[in-house]
């Protein structure tokens, strides 16, 4: 919820470095970098178990920290960015930004969609263009997330940023028109797309298609018994037996 504080006791490291980042994660223990209002970074260490804690509150993300420095003073901060592992997904290394509670900073928001609309019962999907937008308000009045009603949306809506309800002290600093939040749209079908057929050329009769040979016998192959030989193809006893006839 906004306006709430929560104190994060830390501890102060010397040393920086890959190396020393490695052997405190080892005992359990989160690098972090606090950047303070024109003051030199101040690194620390915090137990994980700690910053799970305060990060998991009503507020979420947008909690104020009271940061202490080994039970010294606090100093009001607000989660700059944070590293996670990408396998296993814990917290890495933090940076904070210590802030005043007098002054507006920015922050992204996330909006949560409320209700079944009215073009999803009839067939439609709706989809969620942008999760976030950027707002500006007081440390202590940076809403956890923002709610859109989408019930009365019909197939074909869409709804931007202007028609997103105003929130006392926050203001939103996106495009109110072209930052686009919700549709709901018809469903896309998918149609399997019918073969091609494949065109051959057409051979005339007896006709063989490139590249492919003749059978072995076909082509060359000597009549059979009594069959005449072919026109215009002599016989080679008939010519051998002129011969003998002559000379007698």
């Amino acid at each position: 919820m906004a306006g709430e504080r929560i104190k994060l006791t830390v501890q102060d490291r010397e040393s920086r470095g890959s190396a020393e980042s490695r052997r405190l994660r080892k005992e359990g223990l989160i690098p972090g970098v606090l950047y303070g209002r024109g003051q030199e970074p101040f690194t620390f260490c915090v137990t994980e178990r700690e910053l799970r804690r305060v990060l998991t509150g009503g507020a979420g993300l947008h909690a104020i920290l009271d940061v202490a420095v080994d039970g010294g003073s606090a100093r009001p901060s607000i989660l700059k960015s944070y590293q996670q592992d990408p396998v296993r997904g814990n917290l890495t290394h933090i940076d904070l930004q210590e802030v005043r509670l007098d002054q507006p900073i920015q922050a992204r928001v996330v909006v949560e969609l409320v209700g079944e609309p009215v073009g999803v019962t009839e067939g439609g999907v709706l989809s969620q263009v942008n999760r976030e937008i950027t707002v500006e308000a007081l440390p202590l009045e940076v809403p956890e997330h923002l709610e859109l009603d989408v019930r009365g949306m019909a197939i074909g809506d869409t709804i931007r940023l202007a028609e997103l309800p105003v929130q006392e002290g926050v203001k939103f600093l996106d495009d109110p028109d072209e930052t686009v939040l919700a549709t709901v749209t018809m469903p896309t079908r998918f149609v399997e797309p019918e073969p091609e057929e494949v065109e051959g050329e057409e051979l005339e009769e007896g006709e063989l298609p490139e590249g492919e040979e003749a059978p072995e016998g076909e082509e060359g192959e000597a009549p059979a018994e009594g069959e005449a030989p072919a026109e215009g193809e002599a016989a080679e006893g008939g010519r051998g037996g002129e011969q003998q006839q002559s000379e007698e």
